[in-house]
């Protein structure tokens, strides 16, 4: 005779060893195909978002026995948003892991008097309102799935606490993105929805190409920064992600060793 200690134990079971559902933005290129790759690698589904199909089809196949699924997103879009999320519920059944990603610099090297507003704006849609979309995406569907709870990790940067120069429209958002993990962890409690923030310095991918040829210091100077590789980076966000949800890393620093972060200025 089944008992309910029996049914309980073995629904434990089923949820143990069930493939773990990520949604990672920004996933055709740099740090989010990193992380994707790495979640994809250690056996996770994955729902692979980003503005271009053909680029999310190339990170896929990187894993080519990976459980993935490529959906073209504008997260700025609250449309597109909610198409994603739909999506990788029908396809994977739940959502444990947002790793809320995508993001862009915006013009490099433009003077607060000298930028577009049209910049201004592109920047603040896609680091600022997309994050919080998707996020909003998320919980929503955190709270509601049985077992209730999930994840998220948000990608904010060295630049969330320290500027470089002439990056007001970069820096502001991730200011703004610090304020956003922080609301999202503290309204995520009661639903057993985890959020963190990750801040990354000088991994080596397009955005950071210049690092690598020279980039403005905060003392007028121009200078060579090391770089690291984005895979160590997305070791330390699969390590975020599989902490068991009673447990959460609230801010982590990712930097190259010699980047000039401490004592920047």
């Amino acid at each position: 005779m089944r008992t309910q200690q029996t049914e309980q134990r073995e629904q434990r079971e089923q949820t143990e060893t069930r493939s773990s559902i990520a949604v990672v933005t920004g996933a055709g290129s740099g740090i989010g195909r990193a992380v994707a790759v790495e979640l994809l690698g250690a056996g996770w589904s994955v729902a692979l978002a980003g503005r271009r199909l053909g680029t999310l089809e190339e990170t896929a196949a990187l894993v080519p026995d990976g459980a993935a699924l490529p959906v073209r997103t504008d997260v700025s879009q609250p449309d597109d948003v909610a198409a994603l999320f739909a999506a990788a519920v029908d396809r994977f059944g739940r959502v444990d892991l947002l790793f809320n990603n995508a993001g862009t610099f915006g013009p490099g090297g433009v003077p607060v008097e000298e930028l577009p507003y049209d910049a201004w704006r592109h920047v603040v849609d896609t680091n600022l309102n997309g994050a919080f979309l998707c996020a909003q995406a998320a919980y929503r569907q955190m709270k509601e799935q049985d077992p209730q709870g999930g994840r998220i990790i948000n990608n904010g940067s060295i630049s969330a606490h320290t500027p470089r120069p002439f990056s007001v429209a970069y820096t502001a958002t991730k200011h703004a993105l610090t304020g956003l993990t922080k609301s999202l962890s503290l309204d995520g409690r009661a639903y057993n929805i985890a959020v963190g923030q990750i801040d990354i310095g000088n991994a080596a991918t397009d955005m950071t190409a210049r690092m690598q040829t020279g980039a403005l210091q905060a003392n007028g100077e121009v200078a060579v920064e090391p770089v690291m590789d984005a895979a160590d980076v997305a070791r330390t966000v699969r390590h975020m992600a599989e902490l068991p949800l009673k447990a959460n890393v609230q801010f982590a620093t990712v930097l190259a060793t010699a980047m000039p972060y401490v004592g920047r200025g």
